[in-house]
Formats: structure tokens, C-alpha cells, sequence
């Protein structure tokens, strides 16, 4: 497959998410995955912005400081809605209590995005927010789409890019950001520190 962009240095993705992995090699880099091994907890009174931030920061630490030479790539992705944080359900029933608090109304899909060079002192930030409503679906709809099982392994309990496209009634905003990875303002980090060629 054709290279998009091009490495002019290595990278690594902090992150296990296989949406971000995908994203990193449908654009062809050159990259390697090493999970970042800290606790995703959100702190009293943490407004959602300030959480993401405060975890793609800590993730692109924890990795940077095992791999000084490197850049790292490190992101979060929360879904809110009326500032309640919606991360990955811990089951089923969850799952489908949350797409029921979503249904028939908007909700704010938030990231952030940390490259980092330890061995540079190099820390660089960004935050987006994505505006996504659903349609007023049926709670047998919601049930059946939670017995697919995809719902169970994303925050907010929905894939947009799979079967739960055919939830959302309007977007504004960046699409690549609700499925986990905020692309275009990831690219131009990379592309300002002069990690990859655009």
C-alpha cells in the first residue's frame, strides 16, 4: 500500500487502541505500539477537557521516560454529556444505559492528543471537541445493538465507525476525533516538530 506520509524520525503510539493503530497505518507511518501502564482515573471535580489532557500527558510520560530517543504519540478520547464522562462501559447493561442517555440528543465527544521527546524536552498538546446527536432509537434498538458487542470497548458505548453509525443523526466537528484520534490536528503536530514529511 502507498506510503501517505512519509517518517522523517520513529515514532510510538502509546496506545493499544486498535482504531488509532489503523489510522496510523492506513496513512502508511512507521510506528511501533507500546501501552502506557497507568491508572485512568478521573480526579474530583476534573472538568472532561482537563481530564483527557491530564491523561494523554501522563501516558506519553510514562512511555517517553522508558524511551527518551523517541517521539511519542499519546491520546484520550471521553464522551460527555451534560459534563457526565461517559469512558468504556464495564458491561452490557451499561452499555446500553448509556446509549440510552444518549439517545434523542447531543452529547460532546472530547480528545486530546500529547507528542512527546523526552530527550529533547519536547511536550507538545491539543484538545478537540466533536459535537455528535443521535436519534430518539427505541430502548429494543439500543438492547440489540448492545448484543453485537460492539459497544462494549468504547467510550460512550458506540463505534461510529462501524455498526453504530446508523445512531447519529448529525456530526459537527471532526469525524476521525469521535472514532478516537483527532487526525488532521495529530498530522500537523507531527509535521511541526518535523517528525513526518507533509
Amino acid at each position: 500500500m502507498p506510503q501517505i506520509l512519509l517518517n522523517k524520525e520513529a515514532i510510538i503510539l502509546a496506545s493499544g487502541s486498535p482504531r488509532r493503530v489503523d489510522f496510523f497505518k492506513d496513512l502508511g507511518l512507521l510506528f511501533r505500539v507500546e501501552i502506557a501502564n497507568i491508572e485512568e482515573k478521573r480526579n474530583n471535580n476534573e472538568a472532561p477537557e482537563e481530564y483527557t489532557r491530564r491523561l494523554a500527558l501522563e501516558k506519553a510520560a510514562a512511555v517517553a521516560k522508558q524511551y527518551p530517543e523517541q517521539w511519542v504519540v499519546a491520546a484520550d478520547t471521553v464522551v460527555c454529556c451534560d459534563e457526565i464522562i461517559l469512558e468504556k462501559p464495564t458491561d452490557a447493561e451499561d452499555a446500553l444505559q448509556m446509549l440510552l442517555l444518549l439517545r434523542n440528543r447531543e452529547h460532546i465527544v472530547r480528545s486530546s492528543v500529547c507528542l512527546m521527546h523526552s530527550g529533547r524536552s519536547v511536550t507538545d498538546l491539543c484538545s478537540v471537541a466533536t459535537s455528535v446527536t443521535f436519534w430518539d432509537f427505541s430502548e429494543e434498538i439500543a438492547l440489540r445493538y448492545v448484543q453485537t458487542k460492539e459497544s462494549l470497548d468504547k467510550a460512550g458505548a458506540y463505534g461510529i465507525q462501524g455498526r453504530g453509525a446508523f445512531l447519529v443523526r448529525r456530526i459537527s466537528g471532526s469525524y476521525s476525533n469521535v472514532v478516537g484520534l483527532p487526525l488532521v490536528e495529530c498530522i500537523e503536530m507531527l509535521a511541526r516538530h518535523g517528525v513526518v514529511r507533509v
